[in-house]
């Protein structure tokens, strides 16, 4: 028997309280939950979405709902499930994808182990992403407001974890959220985005927020051309990913981008040329799947990439080749890749190798 018990993951934000009048209206058996992911003194911004006023702000709609509010606080584990693993990442040239980590391993992970232990049934978020469900199963897709879509962030998940959630506000668009919260007199109406800050220190990139988290070295190196030739010297490989052109810290006279990173003597590999950022596929590794993949479909490679034709050949192992129609811009190990049908999200993995065009 399906249980009516719901978890609400509440930010205090304007799409999760929104997400939680909803449910509540719809007759579930709510219980709102925040995730405490870092001190409330860890220099974090107030728009965060785990600084103590967007636990004060989810506290007081759960007030006003008449639904208990818990604050589960696990710092340590995401530490230790996100954070420690995007450095190791960093370390090895590799540019990491932490919000889907966060997604799998804690606010679908870590919530996950709670609902089970209290008897809810499902997980609700305030993701812009649609859920269908019927007698074939559980589908995931885009949400209409493609300019608000996250379908993307969610594509790490298992099947076990998409077969539990509700996505309220993928049917919506932002405007249309924001006008619902003011029907509804929610306080977090007018409540401004946290935009991830959560992950880096205030004022720190994340990549700086991490090596200064872990007390790591700089690692300093030389920038170089296509042909090995010494460019000039750089003074920290983690702060570089591939596609970059902004803050390189060197001046060449013309415009140049990172192309590659080299982590065993700490090279930054630069480029003149735009097409040495192209790739005509690329190898993915740790595939998994919501519904039987196809020889041939949309790939996404990275969270505002508009997504592009490409032909998989499976291989063991829960890897691929991935050959693209057209060959593709800063393909970029370490990033994320999901995999569409039009709308529905096939499933996902992780970018390991890019190929040369």
């Amino acid at each position: 028997m399906t249980s009516r018990r719901m978890v609400i993951a509440m930010s205090g934000g304007v799409d999760s309280s929104v997400v939680a009048a909803l449910m509540v209206q719809e007759g579930w058996d709510a219980v709102g939950v925040t995730l405490q992911l870092r001190s409330c003194d860890d220099r974090m911004a107030s728009r965060s979405c785990c600084s103590a006023d967007g636990i004060t702000q989810a506290r007081a709609v759960a007030g006003a709902l008449g639904i208990p509010h818990y604050v589960l606080d696990c710092r340590e584990t995401f530490l230790d499930r996100v954070m420690r693993p995007a450095w190791a990442e960093y370390e090895l040239g590799r540019t990491p994808s932490p919000c889907l980590h966060c997604n799998r391993e804690m606010k679908f992970g870590y919530l996950g182990e709670y609902a089970e232990r209290i008897g809810a049934d499902r997980i609700a978020t305030g993701h812009y992403a649609r859920i269908e469900r019927n007698a074939n199963g559980t589908r995931l897709l885009r949400g209409v407001d493609r300019a608000k879509d996250q379908s993307y962030f969610l594509s790490d998940l298992s099947p076990e974890q998409v077969a539990r959630l509700e996505l309220p506000l993928g049917g919506m668009t932002k405007p249309e959220v924001r006008a619902l919260a003011r029907t509804m007199n929610l306080v977090s109406a007018e409540r401004h985005e946290s935009q991830d800050i959560c992950l880096a220190m205030e004022g720190l990139g994340f990549p700086e927020s991490l090596r200064q988290r872990f007390e790591k070295d700089t690692r300093a190196g030389d920038f170089v051309d296509p042909n090995g030739k010494v460019l000039g010297p750089h003074d920290g490989f983690h702060r570089y990913t591939i596609g970059q052109r902004r803050g390189l810290g060197i001046a060449l006279g013309t415009r140049a981008h990172v192309i590659g990173l080299r982590a065993e003597d700490a090279a930054v590999i630069l480029s003149t040329e735009d097409t040495d950022l192209l790739s005509s596929g690329l190898l993915a590794t740790d595939l998994h799947w919501y519904t039987p993949p196809m020889d041939h479909c949309i790939v996404q490679i990275r969270s505002r990439h508009a997504g592009a034709p490409a032909r998989l050949e499976l291989q063991e192992g829960g890897r691929a080749l991935i050959q693209f129609d057209t060959p593709q811009s800063a393909v970029t190990p370490g990033q994320a890749l999901a995999f569409y049908d039009g709308d529905q999200l096939l499933g996902g993995g992780w970018i390991d190798v890019a190929i040369p065009r």
